[in-house]
């Protein structure tokens, strides 16, 4: 990739990213802001032949309401990889690494500001967590949010594109390069002994 093309892509590729957040961000939020003005603890509401579960959650931990009572960390690990999203976007080219790295912002931006606003004081918010599947207040599975599912939508993909051999860069890492090279090498390799047979026989 020549430093034309890249300079092309990159402005794309972090406005890509930049709007994935502020999405995630603002649906993240306007969906709590829903939940805490008409849903009420401990009564949950069934929705999708109770497929989910809306069931209000304040949560001082992480999933599970693991680590309650050391809710000042989470954000700060969460300042943390956000500081290193923003390092990442100084050398994006890739349009679905963008969407990923988007999804993660703003997951974490959401749920930080929770931690940053909300009761009962900064950096000691509780999470407003409100979808609950199969069964009400996290009978089966942790109740989340919108935040929690982007996050962990953005990771999977990530992991996806690392599997796939796709780099932040535009590039993409290809068994089938090494292959040909492989190849290629075999070739020219097979072609240096016949020469060097065919020299021996006229000699």
């Amino acid at each position: 990739m020549n430093a034309d093309k890249a300079a092309r892509f990159t402005p794309r590729a972090v406005v890509v990213l930049g709007a994935t957040a502020l999405i995630a961000l603002a649906l993240d939020q306007w969906v709590k802001h829903l939940s805490t003005e008409n849903l009420e603890e401990h009564h949950p509401v069934r929705i999708l032949g109770g497929l989910i579960y809306l069931s209000l959650l304040r949560n001082g931990g992480a999933a599970f309401s693991f680590g309650t009572g050391f809710t000042w960390v989470f954000p700060l690990i969460t300042l943390v990889v956000v500081g290193w999203i923003v390092w990442m976007a100084t050398k994006l080219r890739s349009v679905p690494w963008a969407l990923s790295l988007g999804l993660v912002l703003g997951g974490a931006l959401g749920n930080l500001g929770d931690r940053l606003f909300r009761a009962p004081g900064p950096f000691q918010g509780h999470v407003v967590d409100m979808i609950s599947v199969f069964a009400p207040e996290g009978g089966k599975f942790a109740v989340f949010n919108i935040a929690d599912a982007c996050l962990t939508v953005g990771v999977c993909l990530a992991v996806l594109l690392e599997l796939t051999g796709r780099q932040r860069d535009g590039s993409r890492l290809s068994g089938k390069a090494g292959k040909n090279t492989t190849t290629e090498a075999g070739t020219a390799e097979a072609g240096k002994t016949d020469a060097t047979t065919g020299t021996e026989e006229r000699a």
